[in-house]
């Protein structure tokens, strides 16, 4: 008799474990065992435990291929899902091999475990293993479609509800409570304080201060005392939250005739503007691609998105300050360009409105689109073309967990009509035109942050921390790629051989960016550089990315003043009209200032059964030198957030989004 053992782990999830029948087939190169039940004495298959179990066979069954598992019911009880976590098997030549499984088996299901190292499709030579990756790969096709997000817009998966996930991939119950609890228990506190729906305005800014009462975080608080300075909005713009659009200025454009004399006053005495923009201190924010789109009509008038400029001055003690703001493209009589010597409101008015064409664009362009939906193609590029024996679906797939469940999710609840897209300034049509204008726009140097930053001419500004640790972080993640591509793929030939690569990057390409060819994104591979660039760009901005967008939402945006979605009043459009009441009857209202702050503290909270990046507790790889690859990985990760907590420590304003145990390795929130 040959005798194979098997450890057969159940996750430790809450009721991962099962009361029903579990039974498995063994599966080899000389044939196959009997079906043999995991029976122990006692209670098998308990939460968060390892059962050790033995299949006897009459011979060696040869090269062992596959794990056949079968779930049957206990008595009549209902169905009882099983999170199987990997099975190990030893064989009787004392062989150790992995199967990683990572999933819910329901009862009657067909569940084919394949297991070893990790395999690209021209390296199967077994027809059964031939067969099973073919297999697999029609189901998942059959289980993943595509679905055109809107006109103009990128392919998304064709889930239209959160229950039509598999499991797998579906949000733990102890996360959906976690969130619903949450977002229950502030709109408690706003109810009790009969802010919910109420569509009075905010008196005066220590009545905004009520706020806090209710909800805060030592950043917000900072926010509150400081957002009116200069300083802290040119601060803004490198290491808030959409910290990608200021440029290096060269040349003003034709379109913002800002003069010599108009600044001179805020620059460095006996300097010029012209002088400061050869010595690269001038930068410029440009929000044209704003120009004309669809805004909310809003008690029958239509609120204003403003497609504005903004002139920033590094100052000599390195301070970043806004020095000149026109707030549409053309330049005419009712359309000034305001200047920190005007009158204080309307100086403060031109700000908000910059910031509120800055928070749209940043939402539904730098967050939404750029890293849940880029993030969702990538998703479904990789559940369709790899099977779990591919080496880069082990390792992409722990960067892509919870997407589909949080971006269902936020289909539902921002956009459409009733969504909160169509609460904003621009209302849901406009928040979806900015979408379609930045993918025609998007380009691959433009996702890939060391040329974003080259293009930008931000390579030299003192105090960009977000350039700095998302610099290290490409970096570190680089190596990381590096290590396991070069394992795997030995030359550019087994890059161009592999049929399943190829396919992903394909479909990423049509699907993703609609087979723009001017973006330069790759629609396939010819070299292991081209294939480390672009893994490298997939993690970047599923994790780090999506972090340095969304972890800060409640800091900037709870003070409604600092930075929010709605604007009521027009923009000045001429000087010294305006009044602080002005500014308050141009902000949105209690109810819907509450509105926005649940999504943000929704967004921006931390909840259970997150892994920081670097962290794959799944384990997936069989081979030892992965594993290694891993704790280097994590150790350099380590060491980058022992260095950003030193620098923090001696900043006013911590930036610590990028801070890697904070940063999430996918976007699941």
């Amino acid at each position: 008799m040959a005798e194979y053992k098997l450890q057969v782990s159940t996750g430790d999830m809450p009721s991962a474990g099962t009361w029903d029948h579990v039974s498995v087939t063994l599966i080899g190169s000389d044939g196959e065992s009997e079906k043999t039940d995991l029976d122990n004495w006692g209670r098998d298959f308990c939460t968060g435990k390892t059962g050790t179990y033995t299949v006897k066979t009459s011979l060696s069954l040869g090269k062992l291929l596959l794990v056949k598992v079968d779930k049957d019911p206990f008595l009549h009880f209902q169905e009882d899902e099983w999170y199987c976590s990997t099975i190990e098997v030893t064989t009787p030549e004392g062989v150790a091999i992995l199967f990683p499984c990572h999933r819910w088996i329901s009862r009657g299901e067909y569940v084919e475990l394949r297991g070893g190292r990790a395999m690209k499709s021209f390296e199967d030579d077994h027809p059964l293993l031939i067969e099973h990756r073919k297999k697999e790969l029609t189901l998942r096709k059959s289980l993943y479609q595509w679905k055109l997000l809107a006109e103009g817009l990128l392919h998304i998966s064709s889930f239209e509800h959160a229950s039509e996930l598999p499991a797998e991939i579906r949000f733990s119950k102890a996360k959906v409570d976690e969130i619903e609890d949450a977002n229950k228990q502030l709109g408690m506190k706003f109810h009790s304080e009969g802010m919910v729906g109420s569509t009075e305005k905010w008196k005066n800014f220590d009545d905004l201060k009520r706020l806090f009462k209710l909800q805060k975080t030592p950043m917000s608080e900072y926010v509150a005392e400081h957002w009116k300075e200069d300083d802290f909005y040119g601060y803004q713009f490198l290491n808030g939250i959409n910290p990608t659009l200021i440029k290096r200025c060269s040349e003003l454009p034709q379109n913002f005739p800002v003069t010599e004399e108009m600044v001179k006053p805020f620059l460095a005495e006996g300097s010029s503007l012209s002088r400061e923009i050869v010595k690269g201190n001038i930068f410029l924010y440009d929000q044209k691609k704003l120009d004309g789109i669809p805004t909310k009509v809003y008690n029958g008038e239509s609120l204003t998105v403003t497609p504005g400029l903004c002139l920033f001055y590094l100052n000599p003690e390195n301070k970043l300050m806004p020095i000149a703001i026109q707030l549409h493209q053309q330049p005419s009589e009712k359309n000034p360009i305001f200047l920190p010597s005007d009158l204080e409101t309307d100086w403060l008015l031109a700000k908000m409105f910059i910031k509120n064409a800055d928070s749209l664009d940043h939402e539904a362009v730098h967050h939404l689109m750029n890293t849940h939906f880029m993030g969702e193609v990538y998703s479904v590029a990789t559940l369709r073309c790899f099977p779990v024996i591919h080496p880069l679906y082990k390792l992409l797939i722990p960067h892509f967990k919870s997407t589909f469940d949080i971006n269902v999710s936020a289909r539902t609840s921002l956009m459409g009509p009733n969504g909160i897209n169509g609460k904003t300034s621009a209302g849901d049509e406009g928040m979806t035109e900015m979408m379609r204008r930045s993918l025609r726009e998007m380009t691959y140097n433009s996702i890939c942050l060391p040329e974003n930053i080259a293009a930008r001419g931000m390579e030299s500004i003192p105090n960009y921390y977000y350039r700095d640790d998302g610099l290290k972080l490409w970096s570190i993640i680089n190596s990381f790629v590096r290590a396991a591509v070069e394992y795997f793929y030995s030359s550019d030939a087994d890059v161009c051989k592999d049929t399943e690569l190829q396919d992903w990057i394909c479909e990423i390409f049509i699907y993703g960016l609609c087979l723009r060819f001017l973006t330069r994104f790759p629609h396939c591979f010819h070299s292991i550089e081209e294939l480390i660039r672009f893994i490298t760009m997939v993690i970047f901005t599923v994790s780090a990315q999506h972090a340095a967008v969304n972890n800060g939402q409640f800091d900037y945006y709870f003070w409604t003043p600092n930075a929010t979605l709605i604007l009521h009043k027009p923009p000045p459009t001429t000087k010294g009209q305006s009044s602080m009441e002005t500014i308050m009857e141009t902000l949105p209202n209690v109810g819907e200032t509450v509105v926005i702050s649940v999504l943000i503290n929704r967004l921006s909270d931390k909840y259970s059964g997150a892994f920081p990046l670097g962290q794959y507790p799944e384990k997936r790889f069989d081979e030892p030198e992965l594993t290694q690859v891993i704790l280097e990985f994590q150790a350099e990760l380590s060491k980058l957030g022992e260095e950003i907590a030193k620098r923090n420590s001696q900043l006013e304003v911590p930036y610590d989004y990028l801070l890697p145990s904070l940063i999430e390795n996918s976007v699941s929130i």
